[in-house]
C-alpha cells in the first residue's frame, strides 16, 4: 500500500517566509525612496538648466530677463518689472517658459520660478543683467530643499545638507 502524506507549509515555515520578505523590505524601500529622490533632482537640475536657456533667449530678444513665480497649482505670474528695474518697457502677460520639472504639471515634482539674482552687499541686481531660477520641490526634501541656479553660474541650494555634491554633482 501506498501511504498518503500531507503536504503543505507549516505555521513556522511560512512566519521565517513573512521575516525574511520583513528584512527585505527594510533593506530595499529606504534605498529605493533615495533613488526616486535622485531622480527627482536629476530632473530638476535638467529643468532649471532649460529654463536658463529659454531665460538668455528671451534675454536676446527683449534685452533683459522675465522673473515670473509658480504658485502650488502651478500658474505662473509674470512678475512686472518695477520702473527702476524695467528693460525696454517690456511687461509680460503670460510666462513662455515651461514651469514645472516632468512630463505634464499634474506629475511634476518641481515647480520652477526666476527672480532677480541676489546682489553683493545687501542689495539685488537688476532683471535686466542677472536672473535666479529656483526649482522648488512638490514633494518634501529636506536635505536638498530649493534647487538654485544664476545665469550669472553660481549653483546653490537651500536644504539642510552640508554635502552640496547632493545638489549640485
Amino acid at each position: 500500500m501506498h501511504k498518503k502524506s500531507d503536504h503543505g507549509f507549516s505555521l513556522i515555515e511560512l512566519m521565517i517566509v513573512v521575516a525574511v520578505i520583513g528584512i527585505l523590505a527594510a533593506v530595499a524601500y529606504p534605498s529605493y525612496t533615495d533613488s526616486v529622490l535622485k531622480g527627482r533632482r536629476a530632473q530638476a537640475r535638467t529643468a532649471l538648466v532649460e529654463l536658463l536657456q529659454q531665460q538668455e533667449r528671451y534675454m536676446t530678444q527683449r534685452n533683459c530677463y522675465l522673473g515670473f513665480t509658480t504658485n502650488s497649482s502651478g500658474a505662473a505670474t509674470a512678475s512686472a518689472p518695477s520702473p527702476s528695474t524695467a528693460c525696454g518697457g517690456v511687461t509680460a502677460s503670460s510666462v513662455p517658459f515651461k514651469t514645472f520639472a516632468g512630463d505634464n504639471l499634474s506629475s511634476a515634482s518641481y515647480l520652477l520660478s526666476a527672480t532677480v539674482c541676489p546682489g553683493s552687499g545687501s542689495g539685488t541686481l537688476s532683471i535686466a543683467s542677472c536672473v535666479k531660477v529656483v526649482a522648488t520641490p512638490v514633494k518634501s526634501d529636506p536635505k536638498v530643499g530649493n534647487l538654485e541656479v544664476t545665469s550669472t553660474g553660481v549653483k546653490t541650494c537651500t536644504g539642510s545638507t552640508s554635502d552640496k555634491k547632493l545638489c549640485w554633482p
